[in-house]
């Protein structure tokens, strides 16, 4: 249970921090208010996503 809760926490220190950096640094950064941006921002999560999960499932599959 212990491990759990310290999973959690620092799921959220983690998040916390990356809005904080956002929402305060996120204004200095040269970038334009395009349709182009705006797919690549929501895109990419994604795409890494996808990724990661195939490449989790073909290491399941090479030891198994």
């Amino acid at each position: 249970m212990g491990t759990q809760v310290n999973f959690i926490l620092k799921v959220l220190i983690f998040s916390g921090g990356i809005s904080t950096l956002i929402k305060y640094g996120g204004s200095s950064l040269p970038v334009e208010a395009t349709a182009v941006n705006a797919l690549i921002a929501i895109v990419t999560p994604t795409i890494v996503l996808a990724i990661t999960l195939l490449w989790r499932a073909w290491n399941y599959r090479q030891l198994n």
